[in-house]
């Protein structure tokens, strides 16, 4: 039986409730990590920096004003693994688009992303040296301890004085709020700014909050969040469509067309290409609707 299902029958306090979800993550955190390190697997590293970031989402609603200490362990764990994670799934997504370029005859695309490809790879094999070297310092005994105290004799006092639906609140609040500031951005005549897609990352930022929060906390939250984690997974996912490709781009822009000793033609094409599958992102259904852009 899950917790959630146990705080339903009553058969477990509160404080319980929290424990039980808190020390499952915190193991299956752990047990990651090791499995990551042996072989830096990517479903090791993705299930590794989920569970530490459903740790963090736990300990904000718990603990925002980080008085138990363990925030900076997770956080930089958490920065540890991104790095890695990144790369993977940058490295995934150009192996994909060269597979179509290849596929559609468009040599000088597949050439310039076998460049990009390579040169990620030797960006992340650095990453992983500094994840093996510096994540077993932060996983030690100090951390064993500091959990235990946390779980023990700080974990009852923060749960009575904590409710996790009214940080789901706040958060939808902020949200609606992000929401705002993109449409207002977005209708200037000059929607397509800097600005407006930074708005539009922040919303995304806000939408992965809530979804993580919905989930991490279920067995906290009322009935009417429980359909919060679909809703704006999918809200997510829609904004991803966007910032996966201007990802791309800024990928492209920081390595430079000299680093990757491509043609300036080649370059042109392909960052245009890129361009204008921004702006087709931008004016999708759903997205136009998101943010209240006229299509």
């Amino acid at each position: 039986m899950t917790v959630e299902e146990l705080s339903r029958t009553g058969r477990i306090s509160k404080a319980e409730q929290w424990e039980q979800a808190l020390h499952l993550l915190y193991i299956n955190f752990q047990d990651y990590i090791k499995a990551a390190l042996k072989k830096f697997d990517e479903e090791d590293i993705h299930q590794a920096r989920v569970n530490s970031r459903k740790l963090l989402t736990l300990l904000a609603i718990l603990d925002p004003s980080h008085s138990s200490g363990l925030f900076p362990y997770f956080k930089q764990a958490q920065k540890l693994l991104g790095k890695v994670r990144d790369d993977d799934v940058l490295i995934d997504s150009f192996k994909k688009r060269r597979k179509d370029s290849k596929e559609a005859a468009d040599t000088k695309s597949a050439e310039l992303l076998k460049a990009v490809i390579n040169y990620q790879k030797e960006k992340r094999k650095k990453h992983r040296q500094r994840l093996a070297d510096e994540l077993p310092k932060l996983l030690g005994k100090k951390l064993d301890e500091q959990w235990d105290t946390f779980l023990t004799v700080l974990l009852k006092p923060l749960v009575a004085k904590r409710d996790a639906n009214v940080v789901m609140r706040e958060l939808e609040v902020a949200f609606e709020q992000k929401k705002q500031s993109c449409r207002a951005l977005f209708r200037r005549p000059e929607g397509d700014s800097e600005e407006a897609y930074e708005a539009l990352h922040q919303l995304r930022i806000g939408a992965k909050e809530l979804r993580y929060t919905a989930n991490a906390a279920a067995f906290a939250l009322n009935q009417k969040f429980h359909t919060h984690e679909q809703i704006y997974s999918e809200i997510q996912e829609q904004l991803g469509q966007i910032n996966d490709k201007r990802v791309w781009l800024q990928t492209l822009n920081r390595i430079g067309r000299e680093e990757l000793d491509i043609s300036k033609k080649t370059w042109e094409v392909f960052t245009d290409t890129l361009k204008a599958e921004v702006l087709d992102a931008l004016h999708q259904e759903d997205i136009a609707h998101l943010i209240g852009k006229s299509k």
